[in-house]
């Protein structure tokens, strides 16, 4: 499998994150793209770990560095709806008003 039409093969995410990091600085990173390793306590490390476990996170960076450097940007992806294939049993889970709060996701 050749990678000619991405234009991040081969640039680590370490180089990335860093060179967002020496252009906009964190506070500014963590303004563009809002998520806690950028704003809190942020260092390169931690930013690492946990984009590497995030794939949402870490394509807001790719597209972030992508559109910084005037490189080609990915087609977006399709939008996914979860749905939940649980059969509603009663009236108490198809209405969210009289379940409470998260009552689809813990089932009460």
């Amino acid at each position: 499998m050749t990678q000619a039409n991405n234009p991040l093969h081969g640039i680590k995410l370490e180089t990335i994150v860093t060179e967002l990091v020496d252009k906009y600085g964190w506070e500014e990173l963590g303004s563009r793209i809002n998520i806690r390793c950028f704003n809190d306590n942020p260092s390169i490390k931690s930013s690492l770990k946990f984009l590497r476990k995030t794939q949402w996170a870490r394509d807001k960076v790719e597209y972030l560095w992508l559109k910084t450097n005037k490189l080609p940007l990915p087609a977006p992806k399709p939008y996914v709806e979860k749905s939940d294939n649980k059969p509603a049993t009663n009236a108490t889970h198809t209405n969210k008003s009289t379940a409470g709060v998260n009552a689809d996701i813990w089932g009460k």
